[in-house]
C-alpha cells in the first residue's frame, strides 16, 4: 500500500499549496514548515487543478489590468499630442510622439506581437540569394558596374558597410 503524502496530511496544507502555486522556492517552504524538498516536489502533483487555474486566472487578470493601463496611457498621450499640435507647441508634440511610440512598443510586447532579441538575417534567405543573382546577372554587360555592385554587396554581407 502506497504511503500517504505527508503534505496532503499536513495541518497547514492550504498555506503550503498556495506557496507552491505562487512559485515560492522549495527550500524556503521546506524550512518554514519543517518539510523535505523531495516531499514538496512529490506533493506538487497533488495540487488541486482549481488552485493552479485560480493562480493562472489571477496572472491573466493582472496582465489585463496592465494592458488596460498602458492603453489608457496611450489615449492620454495622444490627447496631449493633439492639444500640442493644435497650439503649435512642436516640442511638446514631438515629446508626445516619442511617448506614443514607446507606448505602442510596450503594447506590442504585452500582446506578444513584438519579441525582444528577435533577429532576422535576410542575407541567408532564398529570396535574397535569388535577388543577388538577378542583380549581378543583369549587370553582366556592364563589367565595371557589376564589379562595383558585387564589391558593395560583399561588404554588406560581411558587415563592413
Amino acid at each position: 500500500m502506497p504511503r500517504t503524502c505527508t503534505i496532503c496530511e499536513h495541518p497547514q496544507r492550504q498555506k503550503i499549496d498556495k506557496l507552491l502555486v505562487q512559485g515560492e522556492p522549495y527550500r524556503d517552504i521546506a524550512g518554514r514548515f519543517s518539510l523535505s524538498r523531495s516531499a514538496l516536489s512529490r506533493h506538487k502533483e497533488h495540487l488541486p487543478s482549481a488552485l493552479t487555474k485560480a493562480q493562472e486566472a489571477g496572472e491573466i487578470a493582472h496582465a489585463n489590468s496592465l494592458l488596460g493601463q498602458v492603453r489608457d496611457l496611450q489615449t492620454r498621450t495622444l490627447n496631449i499630442l493633439d492639444a500640442a499640435e493644435q497650439s503649435g507647441d512642436l516640442r511638446t508634440a514631438l515629446g508626445a510622439i516619442r511617448e506614443a511610440r514607446g507606448n505602442l512598443e510596450l503594447l506590442g510586447k504585452l500582446a506578444g506581437e513584438l519579441k525582444e532579441g528577435q533577429v532576422v538575417n535576410v542575407l541567408v534567405s532564398p529570396q535574397w540569394v535569388t535577388l543577388r543573382s538577378v542583380i549581378l546577372e543583369s549587370l553582366e554587360p556592364f563589367r565595371d558596374a557589376r564589379l562595383a555592385v558585387a564589391s558593395a554587396l560583399e561588404g554588406v554581407e560581411n558587415g563592413s558597410s
